[in-house]
């Protein structure tokens, strides 16, 4: 049975919210009639049910909750909401103790103000009610993760924030195909549809089919750094290897790992689990958290038969740019490098640091061969270097 049954609910809203902003909740008329328009469309058949329409409408900040349940339970005399009817089970709001009880809301015994008659105030007053507790809607566990650095995770964070980077995933960078696609803003005719459909015109060419080269997803190569240096964010990495790895199908995406030698991850990549897939890949690699050599890394990847998947891709560099090499050979490997790659980005995963200057000889020599240089220290700089890499077209 609906409670305001016969009641006009645009009078009733608005004395309860002239109820309300007399006690300190700022119930505006936008409020109100947002809570008119709920009113329709969620009839009040529980007063448990009326409570949360009121609330979630009427309430704008946290600290105006104790006034709106005082002014509440003052109109609403003996109320217990159920909140078994949300799906939760959590405490009952205590009964109300009439308008002369010490809640901090008046009111008169005819119940003026709202359009219907109230009980009257109780004989004598009653103790003040104990704290009002209600379920609050908090941040899940979440919320905070994607801004902290690698090394303050464990295992079970680091799965779980890279199912949530694949949600960044929302562009794959593209090339131009060699097929054609029907597209009224294309610059091209196609002769064959537009004869075909001036047959239905007396064989005028009235409707002209246009065409515009067809757009393919580009390959991305990942190069990932796990070597000692990188030992905090190795496997923040492997994640992000796997979602690029398995991001758009037919793309061919390639995933390597390399300290003192190159080592391919894709096809243990590609798991259906993530655990399963960086566990494999965590045994794969042999030199993990050992030396670091970027130039011999990328000159072994240039001489194997992978080296064509290089060719016209996105190649992304991950690493904090500590060779032991010398620099001159770092800068001859990624000058043939990008000379093959569509475009060359670098993550480094201390460049998100305040005033950060690239100390290393070889990251210094390395910058003026990267078409981006983005940070990487959390996994919301990932997600944000996710968004940049699927913007090359």
């Amino acid at each position: 049975m609906t409670l305001l049954r016969g009641t006009d609910r645009a009078a009733f809203a608005t004395a309860f919210g002239v109820r309300l902003r007399e006690h300190g909740v700022a119930a505006g008329q936008t409020a109100v009639e947002d809570f008119v328009r709920a009113l329709a469309a969620c009839p009040p058949r529980t007063r448990s049910r009326l409570y949360w329409t009121a609330r979630t409408t009427l309430v704008r900040r946290q600290g105006e909750l104790a006034a709106f349940d005082a002014v509440f339970r003052a109109v609403f005399e003996d109320t217990e909401l159920d909140m078994g009817e949300r799906g939760q089970d959590g405490p009952r709001l205590p009964p109300a103790q009439g308008f002369g009880a010490d809640v901090g809301v008046s009111g008169r015994a005819d119940g003026g103000g709202l359009p219907w008659a109230t009980p009257p105030r109780v004989s004598a007053p009653a103790d003040e009610p104990g704290p009002v507790t209600v379920p609050q809607r908090l941040p899940s566990g979440l919320a905070g993760l994607p801004e902290a650095p690698f090394e303050d995770l464990d295992a079970r964070e680091l799965a779980l924030l890279g199912q949530w980077l694949r949600t960044a995933l929302a562009d794959w960078p593209t090339r131009r195909g060699r097929r054609l696609v029907a597209d009224h803003t294309g610059h091209r005719v196609a002769v064959r549809p537009t004869i075909a459909r001036a047959r239905r015109t007396g064989w005028e060419a009235v409707t002209l089919v246009r065409v515009r080269p067809a757009r393919r997803p580009r390959r991305i190569v990942l190069l990932c750094d796990v070597s000692g240096s990188m030992r905090a964010q190795a496997t923040a990495y492997l994640h992000l290897m796997r979602v690029l790895a398995t991001g758009a199908p037919g793309a061919g995406a390639e995933a390597f790992a390399f300290a003192t030698t190159v080592t391919r991850l894709t096809p243990v990549l590609a798991q259906r689990s993530p655990e399963e897939a960086v566990a494999r890949a965590t045994d794969q690699v042999a030199d993990r958290f050992g030396g670091t050599r970027i130039a011999a890394s990328l000159r072994a990847l240039l001489a194997s038969h992978h080296a064509d998947s290089t060719r016209g891709a996105v190649v992304v560099i991950a690493s904090d740019g500590w060779d032991s090499a010398p620099p001159a050979e770092l800068v001859a490997v990624l000058a043939r490098l990008r000379r093959r790659a569509h475009r060359l980005v670098w993550l480094n995963p201390r460049a998100g640091a305040s005033g950060y200057v690239p100390s290393a000889a070889s990251m210094a020599a390395a910058l003026p061969y990267c078409d981006d240089f983005l940070p990487a220290g959390t996994f919301r700089s990932l997600a944000d270097a996710i968004a940049v890499i699927g913007r090359h077209r």
